[in-house]
């Protein structure tokens, strides 16, 4: 199926509040899921102390982010579930049920009962919780990009792409900022009795907004050229582990890189800040901020690289550059010299641009329109349930195991080395595809 090079993805056929209301929809439930990820990475250390009690607190750090890995191992289901979905019944249909689902789990998650009133029960429901967050969360970024990129104009998907990573960088820093005054206002008692639930609990508000403007969307242009020519897939998930298994792989490597990035940029750092580099969970947080702020401030810019030179000489030099920066930048944390940790964010939070922009562009671009839904998130829910998710609890136990605090940099490199090889043999050009052609 071939649909004529125009027809589908130019903003300007669209009004202002179309574009509005389909950035909003987007945007909302992506900060969602990554407000999410965020409070709990910055609240890993009470979650600990309150359902996994032990003499140690670095053992209850590992159990808590055990639970947060568990919750990736979900994500492939998500993708086998809410990606044919998409593929078959429309995107917006696959967005609605992650909102649904996000939000009702997480809004539970701030009234659970802990370990002291309930026993073992409570870290079984905390870990229920997880796992129907990890399925939400397994529709929802490669759901988020087909919506997006399939009604932006053909020339500027890497810019609306930055929009997806933006938004998951300013859930973190709204997370941190949020952390950071309730550690301010809040002694530890406080905190552990109560104030750890409010950012969950903020879940219910914004999932109804978001649910809100999902469910008066449309369906993308693309969508709709399918189902006009009847070729939607009867059989996405089939069809796609079938004919776009190179893709998938591909997906994979690229996805591995990108969500082992965020999730050390925006979670372990913090906790490594404060447990290994000896700062207070204050200074950490503000640092982690501050990182976090300039990241957002570069997704723009890669992504507008990535429309000017292509998608694969930006993900490449992003992932060369983990190789190449991350052990110095561990180095930098290690310090826990403000300016020097500053700069260390800087340069991972650079190479985590240009990979993660270009990540959300290829999720869309290197897979056909019919089966875009089911092969892109089956690839990369995979890479983030079996490398990227276990990513925090790896590193908290390589500086465990082996006392060094550059440790984590070794998980990183090991990563992003095959990867290099994988996007440098096989990775096409994309940035100039166009979106409807099946």
């Amino acid at each position: 199926m071939s649909v004529q090079q125009g027809t589908h993805s130019t903003y300007g056929e669209l009004s202002r509040s179309a574009r509005v209301k389909t950035a909003a929809a987007v945007g909302i439930g992506n900060f969602m899921e990554w407000f999410d990820f965020a409070v709990y990475g910055f609240f890993a250390t009470v979650i600990g102390r309150l359902f996994f009690p032990e003499s140690s607190a670095l053992v209850s750090l590992l159990a808590s982010l055990s639970v947060f890995a568990v919750g990736f191992l979900m994500r492939p289901l998500g993708g086998l579930i809410l990606g044919p979905i998409g593929d078959k019944h429309g995107r917006k249909t696959a967005l609605v049920l992650s909102v649904l689902l996000m939000g009702g789990a997480t809004t539970v998650m701030g009234i659970l009962p802990t370990y002291g009133a309930v026993g073992v029960l409570a870290p079984i429901l905390l870990l229920i919780l997880r796992c129907i967050q990890g399925v939400a969360a397994g529709g929802e970024w490669s759901g988020s990009a087909a919506y997006l990129l399939e009604s932006a104009p053909d020339n500027r998907r890497g810019l609306y792409a930055s929009l997806i990573s933006g938004t998951a960088a300013l859930a973190f820093v709204v997370g941190s900022l949020f952390a950071l005054w309730l550690n301010t206002v809040l002694d530890s008692a406080q905190l552990d009795a109560w104030g750890w639930r409010i950012p969950f609990l903020l879940a219910a508000p914004m999932s109804l907004v978001g649910l809100f403007i999902r469910m008066r969307l449309g369906d993308t242009p693309v969508f709709e050229a399918l189902k006009a020519e009847r070729d939607v897939a009867t059989a996405p998930l089939k069809a796609a582990g079938s004919k776009n298994l190179k893709p998938i792989l591909i997906t994979f490597a690229l996805s591995a890189v990108s969500g082992l990035g965020i999730y050390f940029l925006a979670t372990y750092i913090n906790n490594y800040l404060t447990v290994t580099a000896g700062l207070s969970r204050t200074s950490a947080l503000l640092l982690s901020v501050i990182g976090l702020a300039l990241y957002m401030l570069m997704c723009p810019v890669a992504g507008a690289l990535s429309d000017q030179f292509g998608r694969r000489i930006v993900n490449l030099t992003g992932t060369v550059g983990f190789v190449a920066l991350t052990i110095p930048v561990f180095m930098l944390l290690a310090t826990g010299s403000g300016v020097l940790v500053v700069i260390g964010l800087v340069l991972f939070g650079l190479c985590q641009a240009l990979c993660s922009v270009t990540n959300v562009a290829l999720l869309v671009e290197l897979f056909p329109a019919s089966t875009r839904s089911s092969g892109s998130a089956l690839g990369y829910n995979l890479g983030l349930a079996l490398i990227a998710g276990p990513g925090p609890l790896v590193a908290a136990a390589l500086v465990a195991s082996s006392g060094n605090p550059v440790s984590p940099a070794w998980y990183v490199v090991a990563v992003c080395i095959p990867a290099a090889l994988v996007i440098a043999k096989w990775m096409p050009e994309t940035y100039r595809t166009n979106l409807a052609e099946d």
